[in-house]
This record gives structure tokens, C-alpha cells and sequence, in this order.
């Protein structure tokens, strides 16, 4: 592994091999301590973040190393020094870079330009750490092997689920309004795998093992766009075309739009569970970047 930018970047055995390490650590954290002692991560933050930030943070502590957090608006790229030799001196001082950015093309830029990891810690088009410790977390509840249900936008996190489906051939169901389906290139990517696009919610979550979605609008978008998602709020009735499925949000979420209340409160709810595994399994990349 040299960076995660993209779970494209990675094979079905690397990502076998970054979850059978998360279980190491989840067992017997007080083992990894000190893996990453005298290492620093620069977490690099063009948006604002709870979960990304904190994951990180944590991550790094409890590995021994140190994150520093750095703000492009704080920064002198704010008064137009280059993303080159910021990334150039930036990895003369720490030994990987995670990056929280709005575009992709500035994602890949970074990486083309710093000599140490980067990771994606999202983008507008990928959200690649999210994807694999959301499907950690279907391992640990016994629902691998799906079927992933997705409703909602087209957007980052259903790219990169999409992307990790056809990996490890997970079947993927994507329902979508029209006019939101995924990124044209990432369907040509995952084509010759088990994954549907559809506008019929219903027709998506039928038998599904675990049913997905993630905010109606953005940050930086309007909130008039919710208007165009009326009928793919996840409700108890459409909960009932699943398989006793589990609910999973990337989070932050807004009940009573993308997710009804009773689900997302309900006992086959394992938000929290996702949230807490972009900790550990992030621990386990940044392991593997730096150590192994």
C-alpha cells in the first residue's frame, strides 16, 4: 500500500488483510501502543469534520504517533502559495498526510506531489475510509455477503460503496431520483459486477441484508434539492422489504429527511457501530502504510 486515495488503490487481499489487522487491534489494543511512536500524521482539512478529525486523532494517539491539524484557510495556501510546495515541505515534517478536500483532481494533486501516504479522508467524488469501515462493520454483524442497499444521493460515499461492493463481491442495490445517479465513470468501473442502479427504492431494498443513505443535501448545497427526494426517505415501511435488515448512515444525519426517526433509533440500527469502526480500521491503514 502507498496511498488511499481511491478503494481502487487497493486489492480484495489488501482489504481482507487492513480488516484482519482491525481485529487485532479491537482484541488487544494495548499491543499496538507504541507501532507508531515517533510518527506524526498532518491531517489536512479543506472542510469542516467531526467524525474524520476525531477518528484520526484518537487513532494516531493510541498508536503512539501525534496528528497535527491543519487548516487550508489557515494556511498560506490561503494566500496562494502551491498545493506543490506545500505537499513537498509538508512531508519533509511528517510521515503521512490525510486530507479532507472538496474537489478530487485536488486530492490527486496532493498525492502526486508529497513523498510520504496520503490518505482520502473525502472528497467530492470518493469517500474510500468510510466505505471500508462501513463494510467492517457488516463483517462484524455477519451481513458481508449482502445484499447493500443504498438510497439517496449518488454521491462520494455511494461511489466508494459501489467501489468496495464490486471488490469483494458484495451484492449493491443504488436507488436514486433521476438526475442523482452515481458518477457515469465510477458505474463504468463497477459494470461487469453485482451492483444496480435504479430510481425504484423499494425495487432496491427488497431482501436487502443492510439498507444505507446518507444526507439529501451537502454542505454547500441548496436546500431546495430536498424537494427532489420525495419517496426515498427510509422509513419503517420501507425497511420492511428487507431481510430483518440493519440500518447504517455515514452520519451526520437529519431524521424525519433521509431517515425516519424509529429506524435510526430502532434496534437494527448500527450507526454508531460505523461510526466507531472509522477508528479502528483507519488505525489499521495508517498501520499499514507506516509499518508493515
Amino acid at each position: 500500500m502507498q496511498d488511499v486515495i481511491d478503494i481502487d488503490d487497493l486489492t480484495a487481499q489488501e482489504i481482507q488483510d487492513v480488516y484482519e489487522l482491525t481485529d487485532e487491534m479491537k482484541e488487544e489494543p494495548t499491543a499496538f501502543q507504541d507501532a507508531l511512536s515517533n510518527r506524526t500524521l498532518l491531517m489536512f482539512f479543506a472542510k469542516p469534520s467531526t467524525r474524520t478529525r476525531v477518528s484520526f486523532e484518537a487513532g494516531m494517539t493510541q498508536l503512539g504517533g501525534h496528528a497535527i491539524y491543519f487548516s487550508e484557510e489557515q494556511s498560506q495556501l490561503s494566500r496562494g502559495e502551491s498545493l506543490k510546495d506545500t505537499a513537498k515541505v509538508l512531508s519533509r515534517y511528517t510521515d503521512a498526510i490525510m486530507a479532507r478536500l472538496f474537489e478530487h483532481e485536488t486530492m490527486i494533486e496532493l498525492a502526486e506531489h508529497a513523498d510520504v501516504p496520503v490518505v482520502n479522508g473525502l472528497t467530492d467524488l470518493l469517500h474510500p475510509c468510510q466505505a471500508l469501515s462501513d463494510v467492517y462493520t457488516m463483517r462484524e454483524y455477519g451481513i458481508e455477503d449482502g445484499p447493500l442497499a443504498f438510497v439517496g444521493d449518488g454521491n462520494n460515499v455511494a461511489h466508494s460503496l459501489m467501489q468496495i461492493c464490486a471488490k469483494l463481491d458484495i451484492p449493491c442495490r443504488i436507488a436514486t431520483p433521476e438526475g442523482y445517479e452515481p458518477d457515469e465513470e465510477i458505474q463504468r468501473r463497477v459494470a461487469d459486477a453485482d451492483v444496480t442502479v435504479t430510481n425504484d427504492p423499494v425495487e432496491a431494498v427488497e431482501g436487502a441484508r443492510a439498507v444505507y443513505t446518507d444526507v439529501f443535501v451537502s454542505m454547500g448545497e441548496s436546500e431546495s434539492k430536498k424537494a427532489d427526494f420525495e419517496g426515498f426517505q427510509v422509513t419503517e415501511e420501507l425497511m420492511a422489504h428487507t431481510e430483518d435488515g440493519k440500518f447504517m448512515h455515514c452520519l451526520p444525519a437529519h431524521r424525519g429527511d433521509e431517515v425516519a426517526a424509529p429506524v435510526i433509533d430502532g434496534p437494527n440500527s448500527i450507526v454508531y457501530d460505523q461510526a466507531e469502526n472509522r477508528q479502528h480500521v483507519q488505525k489499521a491503514i495508517l498501520h499499514r502504510l507506516l509499518v508493515d
